[in-house]
């Protein structure tokens, strides 16, 4: 089935395997998906994701996920600019999540990076999402 926010099931897909404690989450492949996973890898928040060829072409990724002393690494995850409202931000409106314990995760010129990179490399760009 086709889903219209493939970055918003991703982001579904991890909070309800991490309810239910697994240790591995699947979903389907992507570009944009697959550099949002290397931003929740470099700042720790998951353990790391694999690319799993299967049938027809058809790729997915096979996300393990992190637990400190049984609870999950994230503890909240929100999608902020959605296909129907898209929000850019300039470098200097970049929002701080819980005074810079979480990330925000943006899309810019320069490729997909956390909102700490963003700001060494003074871009900005589209909020994708938040993580806490």
């Amino acid at each position: 089935m086709a889903t219209t926010d493939p970055l918003s099931d991703m982001l579904t897909r991890i909070r309800n395997a991490q309810l239910r404690k697994h240790p591995k989450v699947v979903c389907p492949a992507s570009k944009l998906r697959g550099n949002v996973l290397d931003v929740l890898r470099e700042e720790g928040f998951i353990r790391g994701y694999s690319r799993i060829e299967q049938h027809k072409g058809l790729d997915e990724f096979e996300i393990e996920l992190k637990y400190f002393e049984g609870a999950p690494a994230i503890q909240e995850m929100k999608r902020v600019s959605t296909p129907g409202r898209r929000v850019y931000k300039p470098v200097d409106e970049l929002p701080k999540v819980r005074n810079g314990l979480g990330i925000t995760i943006i899309s810019t010129s320069r490729g997909v990076m956390s909102d700490s990179r963003a700001r060494l490399e003074n871009v900005g760009g589209e909020v994708l999402c938040t993580v806490f």
